[in-house]
């Protein structure tokens, strides 16, 4: 079969070092018959090694020439699509589970949109491993009042348990990005505060505008156009504000 060269379009890099992958699955922990999709499964470096513990294995591959050859493999399901045009919500309807398994070495060029588009699909989500560049993982998993904290961490904190599981260099994929990578596990809370997905979004992407000022020019001003008189202290910045205190102040406004 013809060697596969990484596609730059597709922020194609190829895990190749089998020692990493065998981390990366041992922090999976894949059980015969979970119900598990793998984005971008490319070479298949991964998809092997999770296909062999589960019995079959559901792919999402945007690449016509890797997805052509993934279709050889009796034990996968290829669906060839864009990932964020796929519905996880009838996908998991078609497997017929309320708990899908995501995982996948992710396009570092978007997998904020990735990331995002799940959140839409989370309540039929058990967990999700990710490999990401490490710079995105640490905003991810972020705390108040520290430099990586912001819109990512807040948005994704309000409805996942995440850590940090493992650091990957550079050398141990082909091309080598030039970054480093983490992989990341994302645990949906059981009991996640009950809000509305859009007005969390824009009060947190005007909270987060402008850092380095104090929220009374940014989320004072947003908050005074939504008539708002309840208690907030707008004179911190937004990096300063506890994930918990933005969900409350969500939920204020939703009831106002």
């Amino acid at each position: 079969m013809a060697q596969h060269h990484a596609r730059k379009r597709f922020g194609q890099h190829f895990l190749t070092d089998a020692a990493v992958i065998e981390q990366i699955v041992q922090a999976i922990a894949p059980r015969q018959g979970d119900a598990m999709v793998e984005i971008g499964p490319g070479l298949a470096a991964m998809t092997q090694p999770l296909v062999e513990r589960l019995g079959h294995l559901n792919v999402i591959e945007l690449d016509r020439d890797l997805a052509k050859r993934l279709r050889q493999h009796p034990q996968l399901q290829v669906t060839e699509s864009d990932v964020l045009k796929v519905d996880f919500t009838a996908l998991a309807a078609s497997l017929n589970t309320q708990a899908l398994r995501v995982v996948g070495n992710l396009p570092y060029n978007i997998s904020t949109p990735i990331l995002f588009h799940l959140l839409d699909h989370v309540g039929v989500v058990k967990d999700q491993h990710f490999m990401l560049q490490k710079e995105v993982v640490e905003r991810m998993v972020a705390q108040p009042s520290t430099a990586n904290y912001g819109r990512l961490s807040v948005m994704l904190q309000w409805r996942y348990d995440m850590e940090m599981v493992l650091l990957v260099g550079p050398q141990a994929f082909d091309p080598p990005p030039r970054v480093d990578s983490a992989v990341v596990r994302m645990t949906p809370w059981a009991t996640p505060v009950a809000l509305e997905l859009k007005l969390l979004s824009e009060l947190v992407q005007v909270a987060f505008s402008q850092r380095r000022k104090l929220l009374r020019h940014t989320l004072g001003k947003w908050l005074e156009t939504r008539g708002f008189t309840g208690a907030f202290d707008v004179q911190r910045r937004a990096e300063e504000v506890a994930v918990a205190e933005y969900l409350a102040l969500a939920q204020a406004l939703s009831a106002a």
